[in-house]
């Protein structure tokens, strides 16, 4: 399991990290989409944009990860993506 957690850059176990941009980008608009009803073509734009934000995220760790747990991470987001782009097509 050491393998899996142990960052290649540091050396050290790296389970989260500070959010990126793309990131935070994603978690903004996931809040307002909560804290606020959007309907119609807004809600789709920021359904568009999360997923556009999301899926910079998650290739960037698939591509650049520090360790295997974050590279799964990020394939977890691109199913996510994925399942959104299907649901957006709908």
């Amino acid at each position: 399991m050491d393998w899996v957690f142990r960052s290649r850059q540091t050396g050290r176990i790296t389970v989260a990290q500070f959010p990126n941009a793309p990131l935070w980008v994603f978690l903004v608009t996931v809040v307002v989409r909560w804290v606020f009803p959007l309907r119609g073509s807004i809600r789709t734009g920021f359904d568009v944009v999360a997923l556009v934000a999301l899926g910079v995220w998650a290739l960037d760790e698939v591509i650049r990860g520090v360790n295997p747990w974050r590279r799964l991470l990020g394939l977890g987001g691109c199913g996510f993506v994925v399942a959104g782009i299907v649901s957006l097509s709908r």
